[in-house]
């Protein structure tokens, strides 16, 4: 039986869930974007999300739906924004071993075949991103997934331009070294 919450009380649970976890979601959604407009606007998208399902179907556990939306907004946002900046990064090497992942990521198909593979690839870039020091993740992600040149970041953290580049080189590395393993997976169909 489906209990059709009144709108006082679907109001009630809404602004108890914001007050609960607002500043935690908000705390995680800055982390992992370039400006405070981008987190507001994710966490814009999360909250409308949850005033739409709240009626539909119940939530069982909300700390958890609410982090895996502002999640999947995140990589939608980074998704946009870099298919081709990052698969030039992953693929101009000399290593004849690293994946290629252009023909995967750039291919003008939209068959769910694609589609799982583009998901599966940006899934497994997030956790490894979760894994590099947070130097590391920070340039990769600025230069690469926000598409801030060297010289701005260099201007914001302080820090000298060729060590942006080398933790971001070690980035890169950690990351075709993960992604490997998908590559391959991929290409055995």
């Amino acid at each position: 039986m489906t209990t059709v919450v009144m709108p006082k009380e679907k109001n009630q649970r809404i602004l108890q869930t914001i007050r609960s976890y607002g500043k935690g979601l908000m705390g995680f959604i800055r982390s992992r974007v370039k400006s405070d407009e981008d987190a507001e606007d994710i966490m814009q998208d999360v909250w409308y999300q949850l005033t739409a399902i709240v009626n539909s179907e119940p939530i069982e556990q909300t700390g958890a739906w609410l982090y895996r939306v502002a999640r999947n907004r995140i990589i939608d946002k980074h998704r946009k924004k870099t298919e081709s900046l990052f698969e030039d990064s992953l693929a101009d090497t000399d290593d004849e071993d690293a994946p290629d992942f252009r023909a995967m990521l750039l291919t003008e198909a939209k068959t769910p075949e694609t589609e799982y593979i583009r998901n599966m690839f940006w899934e497994q870039l997030f956790r490894a991103l979760e894994e590099l020091p947070q130097e590391q993740r920070q340039v990769f992600v600025s230069h690469e997934l926000d598409s801030i040149p060297f010289q701005q970041i260099a201007d914001s953290t302080g820090e000298n331009i060729q060590t942006l580049i080398t933790r971001k080189r070690y980035a890169v590395l950690h990351l075709r070294k993960r992604l490997k393993q998908l590559y391959e997976e991929i290409n055995e169909y």
